[in-house]
């Protein structure tokens, strides 16, 4: 039986594709970090757009106790999650599957 999709459990952590702009306040280490062209600090992303802190070996965030304002507020399972999940899935693509502690 499979998981429906809109279900925290079938997360497949599209949300550390997103782009994660830091506020002041954010306490990340900066090896994480990037500037964008337009001078924003934000969260860096490797080659294929997921978050650097995803700690692929272990499939969850990294720095999850320290993680960004915007991660924090951003509500697993919520209507703008379910939102940027189904267009992810409605363009065919597959995330991966992510353990948030």
């Amino acid at each position: 039986m499979s998981v429906p999709a809109d279900l925290c459990e079938a997360c497949d952590a599209v949300c550390c594709r997103l782009t994660v702009v830091l506020q002041p306040d954010d306490d990340v280490p900066a090896r994480f970090t990037d500037v964008t062209e337009a001078g924003l600090q934000v969260m860096a992303r490797d080659d294929e757009g997921w978050c650097v802190a995803v700690d692929a070996a272990r499939m969850c965030c990294s720095i999850y106790a320290s993680r960004p304002e915007v991660c924090r507020r951003f509500a697993m399972g919520g209507p703008y999650c379910r939102e940027i999940r189904a267009e992810y899935t409605d363009r065919g693509l597959r995330g991966i599957p992510l353990t948030m502690y």
